[in-house]
């Protein structure tokens, strides 16, 4: 896998979209990885008893699928400078997360990305993140 340069990107430049099916079990997962045993992630009639249609992914797993959607992107030797996303509706097991994103600034040796997750009933996530590449 190669990591792009500073001087490949242009703003404007829009990267491929990534589509990550959320099973249960993908749900469940990283929830306990990131050892978030809040039942809404793991436990659908607990979820239900809260007023949520089903479990859904918790904060850490989308800040994660956030960075591996743009480090995915820039290749390995890209180096995540800051993230800032803005949660929106639930990403409930059953559904697809689905990211976009676009290049908005290169300045100083940074690149700004703009992303954007999906599902079924709306924006998930939206937020910027900033990384450096090889020159």
């Amino acid at each position: 896998m190669r990591t792009l340069t500073e001087d490949e990107i242009e703003r404007g430049t829009a990267l491929p979209p990534l589509r990550i099916e959320l099973t249960p079990t993908t749900v469940i997962a990283t929830a306990l990885s990131t050892m978030d045993f809040t039942p809404v992630h793991h436990d659908v009639a607990g979820a239900r008893a809260q007023g949520s249609a089903d479990i859904f992914l918790n904060i850490l797993t989308t800040m994660g699928l956030v960075e591996r959607y743009v480090t995915d992107w820039a290749g390995p030797e890209a180096l995540i400078r800051g993230i800032n996303v803005r949660l929106g509706v639930p990403a409930y097991a059953g559904d697809t997360l689905t990211f976009s994103g676009v290049v908005t600034e290169r300045r100083d040796g940074e690149v700004t990305v703009e992303v954007r997750g999906a599902v079924s009933l709306g924006d998930h996530a939206i937020g910027t993140v900033r990384l450096t590449l090889p020159r």
